[in-house]
């Protein structure tokens, strides 16, 4: 039998695999389908914006403290400052280890402020290498560059918002017809159609008539898959400036990029990692999960571990889900769920409410140990543990700390249902 069964394959499910793998368990990691960050910027946010009207933070690591003691019931409120940034620091050892290095400001743990899709300031604790030389505290003016006829990428829009807040830019457009033959691609068909050398080369020409002395261009994150590393050294030295990637509208290459790497590193320790199998239900005895259920052909499919960490994510990752007359409930396990019970209370008249919507901070609330609780503060199942979006009393999108609390909780969760084996 399996030590643990992970439900989920977004970054919190991924990381927690690579975690347990690390202390020896015999893991797999079974979900619906991809994770958050391939609709993400493939960053890591911890926390850009204080949760009252909106505050910009610039030092999450310190902010963190305030804000779990007006919410004792944050998720960041289950790690200390020090578990929180070696969980951090775990996932930036690991980054380079899959050979996509994530840094940060380094400047006492403050966050980066990066250009969006549409050129606002975008604050980020951990960002790819690719995505540093955006960094708008730089001094460099920026050419950003565009492909006519690619989706969603708008270089006069991002140059005009740029300039609107003070960064000296400007945009310029290539033809589509330059980097692929093909009239209708999304952004990761023209990341692996940039893997190939005619095609980052004849980029590379095309920029150096472009680009004027001094300046650092910007390009769709569409820089390369498997050879990313490659297509990034090739075009700066080609080009001879600095060249940085602006995230783009789902789906998310940067995201992918990590993903297809930690599902490779986790792969290669073991893991069996299982995409398109949705848990549709469970057994338990004794106050403990015996197994879970997912879809096949014929009959469903069984699954058994000794534990079981819930990933799901919520209301983002179709970990929690509703219907018309305003039911809402956790998608695996039916867990108790902190959510208002009435639809008209889910949300706020305003639709840019500073205090944002409650149903986005419902999820799952659990224990000190990440174990689900129910009304009583009993852990529901004794060998169930929850980690990630599932968790309630945040709101990851509106706090910019998604990838914060994915890995903290991630890792912390392991630590804890590792915690009573022998070493």
């Amino acid at each position: 039998m399996l030590d643990l069964i992970i439900i989920g394959a977004g970054l919190t499910g991924l990381m927690a695999a690579f975690t347990a793998a690390k202390a020896g368990l015999d893991a797999q990691v079974i979900a619906k389908g991809l994770g958050a960050p391939h609709w993400s910027a493939g960053t890591v946010d911890v926390l850009g914006y204080y949760p009252d009207e909106g505050t910009l933070v610039e030092r999450p690591l310190q902010t963190i403290r305030t804000l779990v003691a007006a919410n004792p019931q944050h998720p960041y409120a289950l790690l200390d400052g020090t578990e929180l940034k070696d969980t951090l620091q775990a996932f930036s050892l690991l980054a380079k280890d899959i050979g996509l290095p994530y840094l940060g400001a380094g400047d006492a743990g403050a966050n980066l402020s990066l250009p969006s899709p549409v050129g606002a300031a975008r604050p980020t604790f951990l960002a790819p290498l690719a995505q540093l030389a955006g960094d708008l505290s730089r001094p460099e003016p920026m050419l950003i560059v565009g492909f006519r006829g690619m989706r969603d990428f708008f270089p006069e829009l991002i140059a005009e918002n740029l300039n609107k807040q003070g960064h000296s830019a400007r945009a310029a457009s290539l033809p589509l017809d330059l980097i692929t033959e093909r009239h209708d691609s999304n952004t990761v068909q023209l990341a692996n159609g940039l893997d190939h050398p005619a095609q980052h080369k004849a980029l590379a020409e095309a920029l150096k008539k472009l680009v004027q002395h001094g300046e650092r261009v910007g390009l769709p994150a569409i820089l390369g898959v498997a050879q990313h590393a490659t297509v990034m050294k090739e075009l700066q030295a080609a080009v001879g400036a600095a060249v940085f990637e602006i995230p783009t509208l789902p789906p998310s290459v940067p995201g992918f990029r990590l993903t297809e790497a930690l599902r490779r590193k986790v792969e290669e320790l073991g893991v069996r990692v299982e995409v398109n199998m949705e848990v549709k239900g469970f057994h338990a005895e004794n106050g403990r999960i015996a197994s879970i259920e997912s879809d096949a052909s014929a009959r469903p499919l069984k699954h058994q571990a000794e534990r079981y960490l819930l990933a799901t994510g919520g209301i983002l990752g179709g970990g929690i889900n509703s219907d018309h007359t305003g039911r809402v409930w956790e998608a695996c396990f039916d867990l108790p769920l902190a959510v208002p019970q009435r639809r008209a209370e889910w949300f706020r008249i305003r639709f840019l409410d500073p205090e944002g919507h409650p149903v986005f901070s419902s999820g799952v609330t659990v224990n000190e140990q990440f174990q689900p609780v129910n009304a009583n503060g009993s852990a529901v199942y004794t060998n169930l543990w929850a980690a990630g979006g599932i968790l309630a009393h945040a709101d990851p999108i509106r706090e910019r700390s998604l990838e914060g609390i994915a890995i903290a909780t991630g890792l912390g969760a392991i630590q804890h249902l590792t915690a009573d084996r022998k070493p």
